[in-house]
C-alpha cells in the first residue's frame, strides 16, 4: 500500500481545503487592506460624522457609499473591518513568535539538562499557568496604561500586547518541548554527537530540535487563535487598541454600547469576522493535530 503524503490528504480532506482557501482569503484582504478598503479609517479629512451609524447597503436608509454601512464615527466598516482584521492577525502572529521563541528554548534547554535547571524552569511554569493569561495581561497593560497614560499607549499598544500575551504564554510551548526533548536525548544519534565532542548548544539546537519541531505548528495554529481572542477580549475591555486604531476587539467594543438600539450591525459583523477567523485556524489546527498523531502511528 503505497503511503499518502500530507499534501495529498490535505487535498482529499475538502473541509480543510475550504477552510484554508477561507483563512487565506481572508488574511490576503486584510494584508492588502491599504489597496483594497475603499475608505481610510486613519484619514480623519476623509471621516464625515454626518455619515455616522448608517446601515448595511441592502437595509432601508443604506447607502450605496458603505456596503456595510458605518460606524459612531462615520468610518467605512468595511474598510473597518480590513484594517481591524490586519491589526489582530498581526498581534496574533508576533505574540506566537515571542512564546515561540521564548518556550522553544526554554524547553529544549529544561529537557536536555534536566535536574535542577529542569525544575527550576518548569516550576516557574506552573507559577505562569496558575494565572491566566487574560489576568495577566490586564493586570501588566492597566499598569503600563496608568504610568504612561492614554496618549502615549495608543502609540505603543500595538508592541505592548505583542509582548505581554507572547510572555505570557510560553509555557504551552516549553512543556510540549521538553516532552518531546526528554524522548530523543537519549537516542543514538544524541550520544554519538557527544562522542564525537560536539558542545552542547549544537547538539540541542542542530540535532535535537529538528526532531521535535513538529508539534510547534500545530500549536502555533491554536495558540495564534488564541492571542486574537486575547487581543479581542483586552479591546472589548479598553486595555488593548484604542478605538482611533481599529482591531476587531476595538470595533466590537465601540459599537457594544448601540447594539440594543437597533444599530446591531457595529458589533455584529466584525464579532462575525471574529469567529469565522477563529474557526478557521482552530479547525486547520485539529487536523494538523490529527496528522501528526498519525504520522506518530505510522
Amino acid at each position: 500500500m503505497i503511503r499518502e503524503t500530507l499534501i495529498q490528504r490535505f487535498l482529499r480532506s475538502k473541509g480543510t481545503v475550504v477552510v484554508s482557501l477561507l483563512l487565506l482569503i481572508m488574511t490576503g484582504a486584510a494584508l492588502l487592506s491599504p489597496w483594497l478598503a475603499p475608505h481610510d479609517p486613519y484619514d480623519l479629512e476623509a471621516i464625515d460624522i454626518m455619515d455616522s451609524e448608517l446601515p448595511p447597503k441592502w437595509q432601508e436608509d443604506g447607502d450605496d457609499r458603505f456596503f456595510l454601512g458605518t460606524d459612531d464615527q462615520g468610518r467605512d466598516m468595511f474598510s473597518t473591518i480590513l484594517y481591524g482584521l490586519r491589526v489582530s492577525l498581526l498581534i496574533g502572529a508576533g505574540a506566537v513568535i515571542v512564546q515561540a521563541i521564548l518556550g522553544v528554548v526554554i524547553g529544549v534547554i529544561s529537557g536536555y539538562f534536566g535536574g535542577r535547571i529542569d525544575s527550576f524552569f518548569m516550576r516557574l511554569a506552573d507559577i505562569q499557568l496558575s494565572f491566566s493569561t487574560l489576568l495577566v495581561a490586564i493586570i501588566a497593560l492597566a499598569v503600563f496604561k496608568a504610568a504612561f497614560g492614554a496618549e502615549h499607549y495608543a502609540s505603543l499598544a500595538v508592541p505592548m500586547l505583542i509582548f505581554v500575551i507572547g510572555i505570557a504564554e510560553w509555557p504551552q510551548y516549553a512543556r510540549t518541548i521538553r516532552a518531546s526533548v526528554l524522548a530523543e536525548k537519549n537516542k543514538d544519534y544524541v550520544t554519538a554527537a557527544h562522542s564525537l565532542g560536539s558542545p552542547h548548544g549544537k547538539i540541542m539546537f542542530r540535532h535535537i530540535l529538528p526532531n521535535v519541531f513538529s508539534p510547534i505548528f500545530v500549536i502555533s495554529t491554536l495558540q495564534i487563535a488564541n492571542a486574537i481572542v486575547t487581543e479581542a477580549a483586552l479591546s472589548f475591555l479598553g486595555l488593548g487598541m484604542p478605538v482611533t486604531h481599529p482591531s476587531l476587539g476595538s470595533l466590537i467594543r465601540s459599537g457594544f454600547d448601540y447594539i440594543f438600539s437597533g444599530i446591531w450591525w457595529i458589533t455584529s459583523i466584525p464579532a462575525l469576522v471574529l469567529i469565522i477567523v477563529i474557526l478557521c485556524i482552530n479547525l486547520l489546527g485539529d487536523w494538523l493535530r490529527d496528522q501528526l498523531l498519525l504520522e506518530k502511528r505510522v
